[in-house]
């Protein structure tokens, strides 16, 4: 439980903001390539997906880990557009925004899925259950002036 904390308080850091983006996922992209999408890296702390939405403006396909919160009921999925508490929504948003279907692999399953930008009443438990999920998150909210954005996906 030690290590948790710690790893909580370090990834509340600017100076974790400042590195992760670029670190957290290459190594994330590498290992799940390697494990054939059998592992995911920081999913060892928390439950990950590689999300493989279509690029907004290019049509490609781009694929992004990201951590998530598996909902209780098994059906869907909480992804969270923190952008590690930098300014800017995080491209994979914007994305899923205009192009809602997408495709995740979790752990080593390829499911088609379905996006849906939370708000309101919603996004306010989901944002409250997230927060219990993961308290690292209160801190980048608080670093930013925009609401960072909460999807929903479920299996299509």
């Amino acid at each position: 439980m030690r290590g948790v904390r710690v790893v909580q308080k370090v990834s509340s850091t600017r100076g974790f903001a400042r590195v992760a983006p670029y670190v957290v996922p290459a190594l994330d992209r590498l290992v799940h390539r390697a494990t054939r999408g059998k592992v995911l890296l920081s999913a060892r702390l928390l439950p990950g997906v590689v999300l493989t939405s279509t690029g907004a403006r290019s049509g490609l396909p781009r694929r992004t880990p990201l951590a998530c919160m598996p909902e209780r009921d098994g059906r869907g999925w909480i992804l969270v557009g923190s952008n590690f508490g930098r300014p800017g929504h995080p491209a994979w948003s914007h994305n899923l925004l205009a192009l809602p279907d997408a495709e995740i692999s979790w752990k080593g399953e390829d499911i088609p899925v379905t996006a849906r930008l939370l708000e309101g009443e919603e996004r306010t438990a989901a944002w409250n259950a997230v927060l219990a999920f993961w308290p690292p998150y209160a801190a980048y909210q608080a670093r930013v002036d925009r609401e960072i954005r909460l999807f929903r996906i479920v299996r299509r």
